[in-house]
């Protein structure tokens, strides 16, 4: 079984345990990587924003040419059985996904006709709120021109993994990506703030990372609560500079930067404010 830990999978009308065949050798998405998906999240009894990701993966799949064919109201309430099946009161990790099974035209588009879907539920830990240490990735984030960045699509992942791989090389947890213009984006998981002279900044969305559903529902937690958030072009020098900075993502929502290059930091009192302002929201 790929990966670790409690799995259930819904694919073609049935809940299965651990990992299930999906495709063959010959599926468009084995093969042409025509694969998109979203990740919601379940944790201390909560499921927040899963409507917002159950509708993002279905145009996802529109943007990638797919034909999504399940309602959000029919994602929400398949999650909502898969829970049941979980015993632990570990996270689960919430990943509704689509795919095209054939191709189309020449052989390279996928044919939307052959779309097929699944929701994979499984147990998976949320980041330690110990905080993270990054550096500057020498790899970029392309741009709408280039690939399918307006999309949660497979095909983008490599590239990430790629950021990760050569992070660690260096002894960090993660990196901050730049986009084709050398200004910052993201990390290679998550979209990131920092903060200066109690203001918080965060990149403005230009078509090469996604503005995470995460992402949006902190700047509007922040900005009810009175901070003042401001979506701009950032340069790695503004991290320089920053006093605290912080990234936001489903996978563990709030979580500080506690090295950045060569500088430690510590959890400031802005993303320690975010993080219980979300974690409120969540729980209300």
């Amino acid at each position: 079984m790929a990966g670790s830990g409690e799995t259930w999978v819904y694919f073609k009308g049935d809940w299965h345990q651990d990992d299930v065949a999906v495709m063959g050798p010959r599926s468009h998405a084995f093969w042409l990587a025509s694969a998109v998906f979203d990740g919601a999240r379940a944790f201390e009894g909560v499921t927040p924003d899963l409507d917002l990701h159950c509708a993002r993966v279905n145009e996802s799949a529109k943007i990638m040419h797919l034909k999504p064919d399940v309602s959000v109201e029919t994602w929400t309430g398949l999650v909502a059985d898969g829970l049941k099946k979980f015993e632990s009161d570990e996270a689960i990790y919430i990943r509704p996904m689509y795919w095209a099974d054939e191709s189309g035209y020449m052989g390279v588009p996928p044919d939307p006709d052959s779309t097929q879907h699944l929701l994979c539920l499984h147990t998976a830990a949320m980041v330690s709120q110990q905080g993270f240490s990054m550096t500057v990735s020498p790899y970029r984030r392309p741009s709408l021109e280039t690939m399918p960045t307006n999309a949660k699509a497979s095909c983008l992942y490599p590239n990430n993994a790629r950021m990760l791989i050569e992070a660690k090389s260096r002894g960090f947890d993660n990196a901050l990506a730049l986009d084709m213009l050398g200004n910052v984006a993201e990390t290679a998981v998550s979209n990131i703030f920092m903060a200066r002279d109690g203001v918080v900044f965060t990149p403005m969305p230009n078509g090469c990372f996604l503005n995470g559903i995460t992402r949006q529902r902190n700047i509007s937690l922040m900005r009810e609560a009175g901070i003042e958030v401001v979506e701009t072009t950032l340069t790695v020098d503004d991290f320089n500079q920053a006093d605290e900075i912080f990234s936001t993502g489903n996978h563990s929502k709030i979580v500080p930067v506690t090295k950045f290059k060569d500088r430690d930091m510590q959890p400031g009192p802005l993303g320690k404010k975010a993080r219980q302002l979300y974690w409120d929201y969540a729980h209300s």
